[in-house]
């Protein structure tokens, strides 16, 4: 086998094209934007290259034929985040189904890790946001991906697992049909709905930046200090706004204002996959009329939920219901709203609250992923992530 560091556009290429060839026959799979893939990548595109580094690799066989591929990162400001060892990340692997390939790419990124004074790494992850192809596919291969989430065959589990990696945490993703709030929900979310000193109000695409200086203030405060989340900086609130500017539906993203503070925020987006599998990965100029063409036909009926955040001492007062409110009055409000199914994306059993507050809603888990975490040090003692209190 013939391990090539990516450094030219033909690799890249490569790179792109492995899961395009393994997943030729599932009809579950959706080919993700090249450019998705590649601005992961590229310094001038991904702000965590300013605090971090990061390569990639493609793995062939004797005929030249690429048969595997790994990425492995360092996020400085997470490396000694709630570790008791420096801890790096691998991600975007794709394999045959050979284990003895996929030990070579996990090898690859642990020595690279290793010649960085890293002493643990995490995947599959992104080098970027952790709602971005994040944790491993375990449950829900029969349902589509979620937009910039992962999908993968079911072998993969098998080769994580027995290299040593363990369980870290699980992210689960709850699904319903979008509609109202039940009588009880509708009625506690009431009560802070109705306060005089909170108003919440949808995304107004005028004040957009605005409105994402205000996530960048309350993501902080509240996601922050969880393990493995850093803060978010300017670079970042600027590049999620250019990568989300295109897809934002205003009428999905909430905030929660405490005497004119912000205190909270609910980001749904459309589920652009449904228009995204159309495109066959391209973004090209052919591409966008795909694209605008099935925004226009309404081809994108589902929305997931991207993330929930509320600043500590605004939590457990009902925050969250209080925007869902304001959200479903909004959804009555429509003879038909356009969208007919919602999912409730990258819930972290570390986050008991939350899990509790979202099986509320009357949803069911649909599809689990796994974060997992590998000691380099066979003797080190392994911890899962830290609860959310």
């Amino acid at each position: 086998m013939h391990l090539i560091e990516v450094k030219n556009k033909a690799h890249a290429k490569a790179f792109l094209q492995l899961p395009v060839r393994l997943y030729k026959d599932n009809p579950f799979w959706i080919r993700p934007l090249d450019n998705d893939i590649e601005a992961v990548f590229d310094p001038k595109k991904n702000s965590f290259f300013s605090h971090g580094e990061c390569t990639r690799w493609i793995l062939q066989n004797a005929q030249g034929i690429t048969v595997g591929r790994v990425a492995a990162f360092i996020n400085q400001d997470t490396v000694h985040k709630d570790n008791k060892q420096p801890t790096g990340g691998m991600g975007f692997f794709e394999c045959i189904n050979d284990q003895d390939v996929a030990f070579k790419l996990f090898d690859t990124a642990k020595k690279w890790l290793e010649e960085r004074n890293i002493e643990a790494m995490d995947g599959p992850i992104n080098f970027g946001d952790r709602s971005k192809w994040w944790g491993l596919l375990v449950e829900g291969f029969d349902i589509e991906p979620s937009y910039c989430m992962p999908y993968n065959p079911p072998y993969y589990q098998q080769f994580f697992e027995n290299y040593g990696f363990q369980i870290y945490f699980k992210q689960f993703t709850f699904g319903r049909k979008i509609g109202g709030m039940s009588d009880r929900m509708y009625k506690l979310g009431s009560r802070i709905y109705k306060n005089p000193d909170y108003k919440f109000i949808s995304l107004d695409p005028k004040q957009l930046h605005k409105f994402m200086s205000d996530f960048r203030t309350i993501y902080n405060k509240s996601w922050a200090e969880h393990s493995g989340a850093a803060e978010m900086s300017e670079a970042d609130v600027a590049s999620a706004s250019r990568e989300l500017k295109p897809i934002l539906d205003p009428q999905l993203v909430w905030f929660a204002y405490y005497k004119d503070e912000p205190v909270g925020f609910y980001v749904m987006l459309p589920e652009v996959n449904q228009i995204i599998k159309h495109l066959d990965g391209k973004l090209d100029a052919i591409g966008k009329l795909k694209f605008l063409w099935h925004q226009y036909r309404g081809s994108c009926r589902k929305v997931f939920s991207l993330i929930f955040g509320v600043v500590p001492e605004h939590q457990r007062k009902g925050v969250e219901l209080g925007m869902t409110v304001a959200f479903s009055d909004l959804i009555q409000s429509y003879e038909k709203f356009p969208y007919d199914d919602i999912e409730f994306n990258w819930i972290g059993d570390f986050h008991p609250k939350m899990l509790k507050l979202i099986k509320l809603f009357d949803s069911e888990v649909c599809k689990t992923h796994i974060t997992y975490r590998k000691l380099f040090d066979p003797n080190a003692i392994f911890e899962r992530a830290p609860e959310i209190k």
